[in-house]
């Protein structure tokens, strides 16, 4: 009833919310993918999204039409595998950073398992130097981890906006000339690196308040108050707000979001799961963060 090339172009299109996206990704040019979509919607008797000339949203029966195309999708490859021994084999040695691992990822490899079922996919949770000299040693293929902008290794996922963060309403009290309180890594992290780099250069005192080891950490010390850290501003939960330029605190350079391969791995399974996240690329956010921010706070008040 749903021609599985329909299905597939129609989930391309919901995950990145984009017709060229979408083209690019599944090899189609786009007046194809249009055909597809509209084939599709004459199935199902339904409008399953709502694009203009600036944006594609999803109606109500495309939500739905999500949950069923992985279904189809995963169905049909199973079928698939099972009949002709096609698809991609073997094992795939993952790794993410934890602070990522808490975003969309885990659910989109869930998806990507339903998708290639003959995969054996293992999962590294750390941090990324500690990720980054794995893939160097060959014990994890492919990596998704945080680089700085134009470091030339790896692939590009997305671009991003490194900020000061801190939770609402708490006062720091670097604005009474006291030292601007830090959660950091231990060392080394470049995140610890940049901060103390980046107050050092603009003249700001600064005191290491809290040494947290993982994300959750992090989270936990400045969801209590006890200073202020770095995150990706994609990344920035909703409880958390950017500390404002008007605090006197410098600003930050970006990163970028990069899939690093070791050069040995298998090239299929890798291509398949690299695919698979940048066609994902709108959906990595906290997985918590599910607001709109309503913005910083004062100053003085963060």
């Amino acid at each position: 009833m749903f021609p599985p090339d329909q299905v597939r172009t129609f989930l391309a299109v919901a995950q990145s919310l984009s017709f060229t996206q979408a083209a690019t990704t599944l090899g189609l040019r786009q007046p194809t993918v249009s055909q597809h979509i509209r084939k599709l919607e004459e199935t199902v008797g339904r409008p399953l999204l709502v694009r203009d000339t600036r944006s594609v949203t999803l109606t109500v029966d495309g939500e739905a039409m999500v949950g069923f195309a992985r279904s189809i999708l995963a169905a049909h490859a199973q079928a698939a595998d099972y009949f002709t021994g096609a698809g991609v084999r073997g094992r795939l040695r993952f790794g993410v950073t934890d602070d990522l691992a808490l975003t969309q990822v885990p659910r989109i490899l869930r998806d990507f398992r339903h998708l290639n079922p003959g995969l054996t996919l293992d999962l590294t949770v750390s941090q990324g130097i500690q990720l980054q000299r794995r893939v160097e040693s060959g014990h994890v293929d492919v990596a998704f981890l945080k680089t700085p902008p134009g470091d030339g290794r790896g692939r590009l996922v997305r671009r991003d906006r490194q900020v000061w963060a801190a939770v609402e309403g708490s006062n720091l009290g670097w604005h009474d000339e006291r030292p601007v309180p830090l959660i950091v890594y231990p060392a080394p992290s470049p995140s610890r690196e940049l901060a103390v780099q980046k107050l050092e250069q603009a003249g700001v005192r600064y005191r290491l308040a809290c040494t947290a080891r993982g994300h959750n950490a992090v989270l936990a010390a400045t969801r209590a108050g006890l200073g202020v850290s770095i995150f990706p501003r994609s990344l920035l939960p909703t409880d958390l707000v950017e500390v404002p330029a008007s605090t006197g605190l410098p600003e930050l350079p970006e990163l970028d979001l990069v899939l690093l391969t070791n050069p040995h791995a298998p090239a299929e399974p890798v291509e398949a799961l690299t695919t698979t996240i940048l066609a994902h690329t709108n959906r990595i956010r906290p997985i918590h963060d599910t607001r709109q921010r309503t913005g910083a706070p004062a100053a003085g008040k963060e």
